[in-house]
Protein backbone atom coordinates (compact mmCIF):
# COMPACT_ATOMS: atom_id res chain seq x y z
CA UNK A 1 0.00 0.00 0.00
CA UNK A 2 0.57 3.70 -0.65
CA UNK A 3 2.64 5.74 2.58
CA UNK A 4 -0.27 7.65 3.20
CA UNK A 5 -2.10 4.72 4.54
CA UNK A 6 -4.67 4.60 1.34
CA UNK A 7 -7.35 1.53 1.34
CA UNK A 8 -7.89 -0.37 -1.13
CA UNK A 9 -10.40 -2.24 0.09
CA UNK A 10 -9.52 -5.52 1.88
CA UNK A 11 -5.91 -4.47 3.06
CA UNK A 12 -4.31 -1.27 4.90
CA UNK A 13 -0.28 -2.52 5.86
CA UNK A 14 0.35 -0.27 8.57
CA UNK A 15 -2.97 -1.66 10.51
CA UNK A 16 -1.73 -4.29 13.38
CA UNK A 17 -4.11 -6.94 11.19
CA UNK A 18 -2.19 -6.70 8.01
CA UNK A 19 1.12 -6.92 9.43
CA UNK A 20 0.21 -10.21 11.21
CA UNK A 21 -1.33 -11.64 8.20
CA UNK A 22 1.99 -10.81 5.96
CA UNK A 23 4.00 -12.14 9.29
CA UNK A 24 1.95 -15.28 8.61
CA UNK A 25 2.00 -15.65 5.15
CA UNK A 26 5.76 -15.45 5.11
CA UNK A 27 6.56 -17.84 8.78
CA UNK A 28 4.67 -20.60 6.56
CA UNK A 29 6.30 -20.60 3.32
CA UNK A 30 9.10 -22.59 2.53
CA UNK A 31 9.33 -22.00 -0.84
CA UNK A 32 7.89 -18.34 -2.39
CA UNK A 33 6.92 -18.59 -6.29
CA UNK A 34 7.03 -15.51 -8.13
CA UNK A 35 5.24 -14.73 -11.22
CA UNK A 36 7.80 -12.71 -13.00
CA UNK A 37 6.49 -9.58 -15.11
CA UNK A 38 5.03 -7.38 -12.27
CA UNK A 39 6.29 -8.65 -9.16
CA UNK A 40 9.72 -8.48 -10.20
CA UNK A 41 9.98 -6.28 -13.16
CA UNK A 42 7.96 -4.31 -15.58
CA UNK A 43 8.75 -6.22 -18.54
CA UNK A 44 7.02 -3.71 -20.92
CA UNK A 45 7.76 -0.64 -18.98
CA UNK A 46 10.38 1.31 -22.12
CA UNK A 47 8.79 -1.90 -24.89
CA UNK A 48 5.11 -1.18 -25.64
CA UNK A 49 3.24 -4.68 -24.94
CA UNK A 50 0.62 -2.93 -26.60
CA UNK A 51 2.87 -2.50 -29.76
CA UNK A 52 3.89 -6.20 -29.61
CA UNK A 53 -0.05 -7.42 -29.58
CA UNK A 54 -0.55 -5.14 -32.56
CA UNK A 55 2.47 -6.66 -34.45
CA UNK A 56 1.16 -9.95 -34.20
CA UNK A 57 -1.95 -9.20 -35.07
CA UNK A 58 -0.42 -7.58 -38.38
CA UNK A 59 1.99 -10.32 -39.06
CA UNK A 60 -1.10 -12.61 -38.81
CA UNK A 61 -2.69 -10.53 -41.16
CA UNK A 62 -0.12 -10.41 -43.68
CA UNK A 63 -0.15 -14.29 -44.16
CA UNK A 64 -4.20 -13.92 -44.93
CA UNK A 65 -5.22 -14.88 -41.77
CA UNK A 66 -7.12 -12.20 -40.35
CA UNK A 67 -10.52 -13.58 -39.69
CA UNK A 68 -9.06 -16.18 -37.51
CA UNK A 69 -8.85 -13.78 -34.76
CA UNK A 70 -12.30 -11.55 -33.40
CA UNK A 71 -12.43 -8.54 -33.34
CA UNK A 72 -12.32 -8.24 -29.81
CA UNK A 73 -9.11 -10.94 -29.91
CA UNK A 74 -7.42 -8.26 -32.31
CA UNK A 75 -8.20 -5.25 -30.31
CA UNK A 76 -7.42 -6.83 -27.12
CA UNK A 77 -3.59 -4.99 -26.91
CA UNK A 78 -2.37 -8.44 -25.03
CA UNK A 79 0.13 -10.53 -26.77
CA UNK A 80 -0.69 -13.21 -24.61
CA UNK A 81 -4.80 -13.21 -25.49
CA UNK A 82 -3.78 -13.34 -29.52
CA UNK A 83 -1.04 -15.97 -28.69
CA UNK A 84 -3.89 -18.19 -27.06
CA UNK A 85 -6.72 -17.34 -29.61
CA UNK A 86 -4.29 -18.48 -32.18
CA UNK A 87 -3.18 -21.87 -30.41
CA UNK A 88 -7.19 -22.56 -29.59
CA UNK A 89 -7.85 -22.54 -33.28
CA UNK A 90 -4.44 -24.19 -34.64
CA UNK A 91 -2.91 -25.82 -31.45
CA UNK A 92 0.32 -27.49 -32.11
CA UNK A 93 0.89 -25.84 -35.35
CA UNK A 94 3.74 -24.33 -37.42
CA UNK A 95 2.06 -21.19 -37.16
CA UNK A 96 1.37 -21.27 -33.41
CA UNK A 97 5.17 -22.32 -32.69
CA UNK A 98 6.13 -19.48 -35.10
CA UNK A 99 4.00 -17.33 -33.56
CA UNK A 100 5.22 -18.03 -30.00
CA UNK A 101 9.20 -17.50 -31.50
CA UNK A 102 7.90 -14.04 -32.11
CA UNK A 103 6.35 -13.25 -28.91
CA UNK A 104 9.55 -14.45 -27.51
CA UNK A 105 11.87 -12.31 -29.43
CA UNK A 106 9.81 -9.19 -28.29
CA UNK A 107 10.09 -10.29 -24.76
CA UNK A 108 13.88 -10.79 -25.02
CA UNK A 109 13.99 -7.15 -26.63
CA UNK A 110 11.94 -6.24 -24.08
CA UNK A 111 14.11 -7.55 -21.14
CA UNK A 112 17.34 -5.09 -22.13
CA UNK A 113 15.32 -2.34 -21.14
CA UNK A 114 12.64 -3.93 -18.32
CA UNK A 115 12.13 -2.09 -14.70
CA UNK A 116 12.45 -3.59 -11.76
CA UNK A 117 10.09 -3.64 -9.36
CA UNK A 118 10.55 -1.41 -6.01
CA UNK A 119 12.15 -3.41 -2.98
CA UNK A 120 11.83 -6.98 -5.40
CA UNK A 121 16.03 -7.17 -5.68
CA UNK A 122 16.89 -6.82 -2.18
CA UNK A 123 13.56 -8.76 -1.05
CA UNK A 124 14.67 -11.80 -3.22
CA UNK A 125 18.07 -11.47 -1.82
CA UNK A 126 17.31 -11.33 1.94
CA UNK A 127 14.25 -13.97 1.35
CA UNK A 128 17.08 -16.57 -0.14
CA UNK A 129 19.74 -15.66 2.57
CA UNK A 130 17.25 -16.25 5.46
CA UNK A 131 16.77 -19.82 3.99
CA UNK A 132 13.00 -19.69 1.69
CA UNK A 133 13.54 -21.65 -1.80
CA UNK A 134 12.56 -19.29 -4.77
CA UNK A 135 10.99 -20.49 -8.08
CA UNK A 136 9.62 -18.56 -11.21
CA UNK A 137 6.11 -19.65 -12.28
CA UNK A 138 5.50 -17.42 -15.21
CA UNK A 139 3.89 -17.20 -18.71
CA UNK A 140 6.55 -15.42 -20.23
CA UNK A 141 9.57 -16.89 -21.60
CA UNK A 142 11.73 -19.00 -19.19
CA UNK A 143 14.88 -17.62 -21.37
CA UNK A 144 13.25 -14.14 -21.22
CA UNK A 145 13.21 -14.53 -17.35
CA UNK A 146 16.62 -16.18 -17.36
CA UNK A 147 18.29 -13.65 -18.90
CA UNK A 148 16.87 -10.13 -17.01
CA UNK A 149 17.85 -12.47 -13.89
CA UNK A 150 21.33 -13.19 -14.71
CA UNK A 151 21.76 -9.05 -15.56
CA UNK A 152 20.31 -7.85 -12.50
CA UNK A 153 22.46 -10.46 -10.67
CA UNK A 154 20.12 -12.70 -8.90
CA UNK A 155 19.15 -15.64 -11.09
CA UNK A 156 21.32 -17.61 -8.22
CA UNK A 157 18.41 -16.89 -5.30
CA UNK A 158 16.03 -19.04 -8.46
CA UNK A 159 18.31 -21.33 -10.51
CA UNK A 160 17.24 -24.01 -11.73
CA UNK A 161 13.34 -23.48 -10.36
CA UNK A 162 12.28 -20.98 -13.19
CA UNK A 163 9.61 -22.24 -15.32
CA UNK A 164 7.79 -20.39 -17.75
CA UNK A 165 5.62 -20.70 -21.28
CA UNK A 166 6.31 -24.04 -23.43
CA UNK A 167 4.39 -24.62 -26.51
CA UNK A 168 1.39 -26.31 -24.19
CA UNK A 169 -0.23 -22.87 -24.59
CA UNK A 170 -3.36 -24.41 -22.78
CA UNK A 171 -0.92 -24.57 -19.36
CA UNK A 172 -0.64 -21.21 -19.26
CA UNK A 173 -1.56 -19.39 -15.87
CA UNK A 174 -4.94 -19.97 -14.91
CA UNK A 175 -3.82 -23.49 -15.27
CA UNK A 176 -1.55 -24.13 -12.34
CA UNK A 177 1.03 -26.74 -14.49
CA UNK A 178 3.60 -24.15 -13.84
CA UNK A 179 2.56 -24.14 -10.36
CA UNK A 180 2.93 -27.57 -9.60
CA UNK A 181 6.02 -28.31 -11.67
CA UNK A 182 7.27 -25.88 -9.72
CA UNK A 183 6.45 -27.71 -6.11
CA UNK A 184 7.21 -31.57 -7.76
CA UNK A 185 10.61 -30.26 -8.44
CA UNK A 186 11.38 -28.59 -5.03
CA UNK A 187 9.63 -31.20 -3.01
CA UNK A 188 7.21 -29.17 -1.77
CA UNK A 189 3.56 -29.21 -0.55
CA UNK A 190 1.08 -26.43 -1.75
CA UNK A 191 0.56 -24.87 1.81
CA UNK A 192 4.40 -24.77 1.84
CA UNK A 193 4.28 -22.27 -0.86
CA UNK A 194 3.34 -18.94 -1.18
CA UNK A 195 2.48 -17.48 -4.63
CA UNK A 196 3.17 -13.79 -5.49
CA UNK A 197 1.59 -12.97 -8.35
CA UNK A 198 -0.16 -9.25 -10.09
CA UNK A 199 -3.25 -10.90 -12.17
CA UNK A 200 -6.25 -12.65 -11.71
CA UNK A 201 -4.97 -15.38 -13.29
CA UNK A 202 -2.25 -15.78 -11.01
CA UNK A 203 -4.89 -15.88 -8.44
CA UNK A 204 -6.61 -18.82 -10.04
CA UNK A 205 -3.77 -20.51 -10.37
CA UNK A 206 -2.45 -20.32 -7.33
CA UNK A 207 -6.10 -21.42 -5.84
CA UNK A 208 -6.16 -24.14 -8.68
CA UNK A 209 -2.89 -25.57 -7.10
CA UNK A 210 -3.81 -25.14 -3.14
CA UNK A 211 -1.15 -22.53 -2.95
CA UNK A 212 -1.22 -19.39 -0.34
CA UNK A 213 -1.54 -15.81 -2.68
CA UNK A 214 -0.09 -12.41 -1.95
CA UNK A 215 -1.48 -10.19 -4.11
CA UNK A 216 1.01 -6.99 -5.40
CA UNK A 217 -0.73 -4.29 -7.27
CA UNK A 218 1.20 -0.98 -9.10
CA UNK A 219 -2.02 0.75 -8.70
CA UNK A 220 -5.38 1.05 -8.05
CA UNK A 221 -6.53 -0.82 -10.97
CA UNK A 222 -4.52 -3.56 -10.74
CA UNK A 223 -5.20 -3.91 -6.71
CA UNK A 224 -9.03 -3.65 -7.21
CA UNK A 225 -9.00 -6.54 -10.09
CA UNK A 226 -7.12 -8.84 -8.13
CA UNK A 227 -9.60 -8.20 -4.81
CA UNK A 228 -12.77 -9.35 -7.23
CA UNK A 229 -10.77 -11.92 -7.82
CA UNK A 230 -10.87 -13.25 -3.95
CA UNK A 231 -6.85 -12.18 -3.22
CA UNK A 232 -7.02 -11.37 0.72
CA UNK A 233 -3.63 -9.73 0.92
CA UNK A 234 -2.70 -6.92 -1.91
CA UNK A 235 -0.17 -4.52 -1.46
CA UNK A 236 0.79 -1.81 -3.81
CA UNK A 237 4.71 -2.01 -1.98
CA UNK A 238 7.00 -4.86 -1.81
CA UNK A 239 8.41 -2.63 1.37
CA UNK A 240 6.23 -4.14 4.38
CA UNK A 241 7.36 -7.89 3.00
CA UNK A 242 10.73 -6.41 3.22
CA UNK A 243 10.67 -5.08 6.10
CA UNK A 244 9.32 -8.17 7.92
CA UNK A 245 11.55 -10.38 6.68
CA UNK A 246 14.92 -7.63 8.28
CA UNK A 247 12.91 -7.86 11.47
CA UNK A 248 12.11 -3.82 11.49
Amino acid sequence: MTSDAKQTGSVTVETENETHELRTLIRRARVVLWDFDGPICRLFANHSAERVASDLVSWLEGRGLHGLLSETERESLDPHVVLRAVDRRHPGSDLVTDLEERLTQEERQAASSAMPTPYADPLIRTWTAVGARLAIATNNSPRVAVEYLTGRGIVSCFHPHIYGRTQDLHQLKPDPHCLNRALSAMGAAPSDALMIGDTPSDREAAGRAGVPFLGYARNERKAKALQQAGADVVLESLEPLLKLLRGA
